[in-house]
């Protein structure tokens, strides 16, 4: 199972959260980007369906996968505040 880290950093004038470098919208408030990365957190965990998906690669082959819904990440947040 792989695992999501979501930090909360000063940015743009304001706060955000990070995850592997990217970061979110700015939000007004320290609380606000708490509470949005929680979500973000949260959402990341939930289950889907289990879909086939189809894609082409670079050299033109096209492949079919399983993507299992079940096969979620673990999930924290960390404020360093």
């Amino acid at each position: 199972m792989s695992h999501i880290t979501y930090k909360i950093v000063e940015h743009d004038g304001g706060w955000a959260y990070t995850v592997n470098g990217v970061f979110s919208e700015p939000f007004p408030s320290h609380a606000a980007a708490l509470a949005a990365a929680k979500r973000a957190a949260a959402e990341q965990r939930v289950p889907g369906r289990t879909e086939a998906i189809e894609y082409e690669t670079a050299d033109g082959r096209w492949h079919t996968e399983t993507a299992a819904g079940s096969d979620r990440p673990d999930t924290d947040v960390e404020d360093k505040r």
